[in-house]
């Protein structure tokens, strides 16, 4: 028969029975201390089922999508707000009011009678950007208009006398009208 480690080391004096009886119980708390703490621990990582990896491939590229749109959009802004910069007329002192419509509301902004007239030809178009309206000639205007519909106000050149009413389908409305 084989003895075991503590018997051959108790048979050859290296230890006494005290010391083997110390190392057992130390044996024994360290056995019933280790089934708690794996019950403690983490269970091993199990790869992802192939229908939710799946689900979070989808997930992620929508997610880089609406980043990508969001990037794409914060670029569109900066690209109109350069082009406003750096085209816009400078501001009228004093002069008269233009006033066009911007959705439902009638706005004004400050002319005089070369920059009217220009307006009235399509040679300049109102832009809005962060809130305030601006005059740039119409080619920037178009370039404008390219990147975001909304920005766009209007031109003069167009047809602003198309009434709604049948009435007064005859009678236009001349865009130099002093309001």
């Amino acid at each position: 028969m084989s003895m075991s480690l503590r018997d051959q080391l108790l048979k050859a004096g290296l230890i006494s029975k005290k010391q083997a009886n110390e190392a057992e119980r130390q044996q024994q708390h360290q056995e019933r201390q280790q089934p708690a703490k794996r019950r403690h621990d983490a269970p091993p990582e199990r790869p992802a089922p192939p229908a939710a990896q799946g689900a979070k491939v989808a997930r992620d590229q929508a997610l880089n999508r609406q980043q990508l749109d969001k990037a794409e959009k914060k670029a569109r802004l900066a690209q109109i707000k350069q082009l406003i910069d750096q085209n816009r007329l400078p501001p009228v002192e004093g002069g008269e009011s233009y006033n066009f419509v911007d959705g439902t509301k009638i706005r004004r902004i400050a002319v005089d009678a070369p920059i009217r007239a220009r307006l009235t030809r399509g040679e300049i178009a109102i832009v809005r950007h962060e809130g305030r309206y601006d005059l740039v000639p119409a080619a920037i205007a178009t370039r404008i208009r390219e990147r975001d519909e909304r920005a766009f106000i209007t031109s003069g050149s167009g047809n602003h006398g198309a009434p709604a009413d049948e009435t007064y389908r005859e009678f236009s409305v001349p865009d130099d009208l002093m309001w």
